[in-house]
C-alpha cells in the first residue's frame, strides 16, 4: 500500500492533508506526531477526519525526541484508537536523559501489543565528530528491539558501507514500513526519480522491484520534503503526488 506521511505536507493542516491525499487517489496516511502540533495529537479529530475521507491512517511515527514510557503508551494509545497497525519509533538522542524506554519498555511492551511496534534506522550523524548522534542505532541492533523496523531509505549512508540494499538485506523480514525519497549528495528526502537535478545516490527502482520480489506485504509511504512537492501550490502538490503514484505503480506495483 502506498501512503502519505502528514511530514511531507507538514505546514498544512491536517483538514487540508487528507482533501489533498483524497484529491490524489492515496491509500492511506502515516501520521507523524508532532509535539506542538496538537492536532496530530488529538486521535478523536482525526479519526473523524479519517471516517469522512474514506483514509485509514494505517501507521503513526512517534515524536522523535524526549520519548519516555507514559509518552510510548501515549502513543500506541493514539494508534489503537486510529485502527492503525505500525507505530514508528527513533532511536534515543545522546542528549535524552531517559534510554530504558527504548532498550526495555518497548521490547516488553512490544510482546503485548497486536500493534506493529517499529523501530526506524537514522542518519550517522556525529557529535565533535566521534560521538554518534543516536544511541542504539546499528540496523542489527534497530531489528533486535522488537523484531519490527520501518526503512527510512533517506537516513542510509552509502558512505558507511551500508547501500541501500544492504540495509534491506539486514532489516529484510522486520520491515514494516518503508519512507520514501531519494538522495543526492548531502540533500536528503528528495522526491523520487527525479532525475534533473542529478543522479540518485540510491538504487530506488531496484531496492523496490526487490522489496515486491521478496512479497513484502507492508506500506511504502512517501516521505519527502514539503519544498520537494511545492507545498503551498496546490496544483503542483497534486502533481508531484499523483507522479509518485505512478512511479510506484510502475516500480513496486505492476512489477513482476
Amino acid at each position: 500500500m502506498l501512503t502519505l506521511s502528514t511530514a511531507s505536507l507538514k505546514w498544512y493542516g491536517i483538514h487540508k492533508i487528507f482533501t489533498i491525499a483524497k484529491k490524489a487517489k492515496y491509500e492511506g496516511i502515516d501520521l507523524k506526531l508532532e509535539k506542538w502540533n496538537y492536532d496530530s495529537l488529538d486521535s478523536e479529530y482525526i479519526k473523524s477526519l479519517s471516517d469522512a475521507f474514506e483514509i485509514p491512517v494505517v501507521s503513526v511515527e512517534a515524536p522523535p525526541r524526549w520519548m519516555n514510557k507514559k509518552r510510548v503508551d501515549e502513543v500506541i494509545t493514539i494508534a489503537k484508537s486510529l485502527g492503525s497497525q505500525v507505530v514508528t519509533f527513533t532511536p534515543p538522542h545522546i542528549l535524552d536523559k531517559d534510554t530504558k524506554w527504548f532498550t526495555e519498555y518497548l521490547p516488553r511492551v512490544n510482546k503485548t501489543e497486536r500493534i506493529s511496534l517499529s523501530v526506524k534506522n537514522v542518519a550517522s550523524k556525529f557529535i565533535f565528530f566521534i560521538i554518534p548522534e543516536h544511541k542504539n542505532s546499528a540496523l542489527v541492533e534497530l531489528k533486535r528491539i522488537t523484531g519490527y523496523t520501518t526503512l527510512d531509505v533517506s537516513n542510509i549512508d552509502i558512505n558507511g558501507g551500508t547501500d541501500l540494499i544492504k540495509a534491506q538485506n539486514i532489516l529484510w523480514k522486520t520491515i514494516k514500513n518503508v519512507y520514501l525519497s531519494d538522495k543526492f549528495g548531502s540533500k536528503a528526502n528528495l522526491l523520487p526519480g527525479m532525475q534533473w537535478w542529478g543522479t540518485s545516490n540510491l538504487p530506488l527502482e531496484s531496492f523496490l522491484m526487490k522489496l515486491k520480489a521478496s512479497a513484502y506485504e507492508g506500506y511504502i509511504s512517501l516521505r519527502v520534503k514539503p519544498s520537494e512537492i511545492w507545498g503551498g501550490n496546490d496544483e503542483k502538490v497534486l502533481q508531484n503526488l499523483e507522479y509518485i503514484q505512478r512511479y510506484y505503480k510502475k516500480h513496486f506495483l505492476n512489477y513482476k
